[in-house]
């Protein structure tokens, strides 16, 4: 999923993130209640084809077609650059017609991962993850690891971003497929600014992502209306990452 790594922008971030240990209850709308057995948590959100659209407009990730991020930061000291698209093919998953997103990213100037994403916006504007196909290269060698697609293996979709965000609310699954992808998030912070290369933002949603396969990682993602993510950080155990937006390219 795009930027996986996260900056903190705003007053009481901090406190959020020393308070996260526990996710806390699941939120996750048009979805059933998830509900706990004693080998895993059973998810399996209701799923209609008619309530989705590859018209992505929720005005914290728009989606239009052609769309270019530009993103520019580190990892563990080393330069990385990412470039996300937003591509003209969509892909039916779960009877979803989803958007197809590109995701490079170049460390040291060369192709270190390439995905490919999918999402769609439900009828009340949540922005929905079907899934992705990555492929990391590291010293000639190829990884898939990662990759999952709704409806296979069990792999259920999630919510990258909610339609009416707000700060103190319960945890949201954003991906699902168990051993594979088990990403959640919740929403800690809505209003403000921030500063990227590409300009200052007002009126910014801010969340905290949890990986259930790395409890010790923590994630803040930074997004600003009209734009979509314009800032990342990690905290906790894992790889130091950070990234900014540099440029956006409109069709």
């Amino acid at each position: 999923m795009l930027m996986r790594t996260k900056l903190i922008v705003a007053a009481g971030v901090a406190a959020a993130l020393a308070g996260c240990g526990s996710i806390g209850a699941l939120d996750t709308p048009n979805a059933s209640v998830p509900r706990a057995t004693t080998t895993t948590l059973i998810y399996r959100p209701a799923i209609d084809p008619a309530r989705f659209t590859t018209r992505v407009t929720n005005p914290y990730w728009p989606m239009a077609k052609g769309t270019t991020w530009v993103y520019r930061g580190t990892k563990d000291g080393a330069a990385q650059r990412e470039v996300v698209v937003v591509k003209r093919a969509t892909r039916r998953i779960m009877g979803v017609r989803t958007v197809t997103v590109e995701d490079r990213v170049f460390s040291g100037g060369r192709l270190a991962e390439r995905t490919t994403d999918w999402y769609a916006q439900d009828a009340v504007g949540n922005v929905w993850y079907f899934g992705e196909a990555s492929r990391d290269y590291d010293r000639g060698r190829v990884s898939t690891r990662g990759s999952w697609r709704a409806g296979v293996d069990g792999a259920q979709p999630g919510i990258v971003v909610k339609a009416q965000p707000r700060p103190g609310g319960p945890t949201y699954r954003q991906e699902w497929r168990a051993g594979v992808a088990e990403d959640m998030g919740r929403v800690v912070g809505v209003g403000a600014i921030a500063r990227v290369p590409a300009a200052t933002y007002m009126g910014v949603l801010e969340t905290l992502d949890t990986d259930g396969l790395n409890p010790g990682r923590r994630e803040h993602k930074v997004y600003a209306p009209g734009v979509g993510p314009i800032q990342a950080r990690s905290t906790g155990s894992g790889p130091a990452e950070e990234l900014e937006l540099i440029r956006i390219t409109r069709p």
